[in-house]
């Protein structure tokens, strides 16, 4: 169940992105969807400092929508120490600043919570 950090930090997403609807249905230059998603081989071309986890190639962070998803699938990542998960961590909120992504959690320890 999300908590009530998690719950505003949605909706505060949601209104980005009706706002960012409604300008590109106004003809307005708003930031654009990739509703396709990564190829395999665009994936296998990004950098390893593209990845949450660049020695394991995971969690890939080129848009808001990835960012959102290392996120949401940052505990499912296995075989990696706690340090490699503050790194990971640092990039992901790095990331969600660059792509006006709002996190409700400070650190990797409070998702869930």
């Amino acid at each position: 169940m999300a908590s009530t950090k998690q719950k505003q930090a949605a909706r505060k997403n949601l209104e980005k992105a009706r706002a960012a609807q409604h300008a590109r249905a106004e003809g307005k230059r708003a930031p654009a969807r990739n509703s396709a998603g990564m190829s395999t081989s665009q994936k296998n071309d990004l950098p390893d400092s593209a990845f949450a986890f660049p020695e394991e190639r995971k969690e890939p962070l080129t848009d808001a929508r990835h960012v959102r998803n290392a996120v949401a699938r940052f505990q499912q990542v296995e075989g990696v120490s706690d340090a490699e998960r503050d790194r990971a961590w640092q990039r992901i909120r790095r990331a969600a600043d660059r792509f006006d992504v709002e996190l409700s959690e400070q650190d990797w320890r409070e998702i869930g919570r």
